[in-house]
């Protein structure tokens, strides 16, 4: 990395039901690093509540709606990524969200649930700790593993490197472009 990173962790997308706050917000109490929530959604109001409720007030900053370009700022800057779901169904369950990718592409380490194609790619790269369950104690547990080990840290870093050389627009675009040719002759 070019420069020194200050430690905190970063949320970026929807502040919707299902994103695992309910056990995000309680786990900050056991981290020593700060969270800076990007984003917007259904569960903004109950993810406050839970703030004031743990009295995190100094230690968790909502910034709202950020536009991308600046979005992209927040995410190079971040220590720690978060790709957090409960699997409300299938399609969650076999989906990647597009932060995953903004984290990768970023080399920012992150923390994802341990659905299937997280897992995959996480075999191949390692560029995260991979959670069973998001309750409270998996999630502190997760996110201080990566902030007090620099040599994790580092290690997730420099794969996110090696994965973000594979998973780009340029090599899904041959296999797409492939698909067509294909499919259509």
């Amino acid at each position: 990395p070019a420069k020194e990173k200050k430690k905190h962790i970063f949320y970026q997308g929807a502040v919707n039901e299902g994103r695992c706050f309910e056990g995000l917000i309680p786990a900050m109490k056991l981290v020593s690093a700060p969270l800076i929530i990007c984003g917007d959604g259904n569960f903004m109001e109950e993810a406050q509540a839970l703030v004031r409720k743990h009295g995190l007030e100094d230690k968790v900053t909502f910034k709202g709606y950020i536009p991308p370009a600046q979005l992209k700022e927040y995410t190079k800057a971040a220590y720690v990524g978060l790709t957090l779901f409960q699997e409300t169904g299938k399609s969650n369950f076999y989906s990647m969200a597009n932060r995953f990718f903004d984290y990768m592409h970023f080399c920012v380490p992150q923390i994802t649930v341990d659905f299937p194609e997280y897992s995959k790619v996480n075999e191949k790269y390692e560029i995260s700790v991979l959670v069973k369950d998001t309750k409270v104690a998996t999630l502190a547990a997760a996110m201080n593993k990566i902030l007090e080990d620099d040599s994790y840290h580092n290690r997730l870093e420099q794969n996110c490197y090696k994965a973000r050389a594979e998973y780009s627009w340029q090599n899904e675009e041959k296999k797409l472009v492939h698909f067509y040719k294909k499919l259509f002759g």
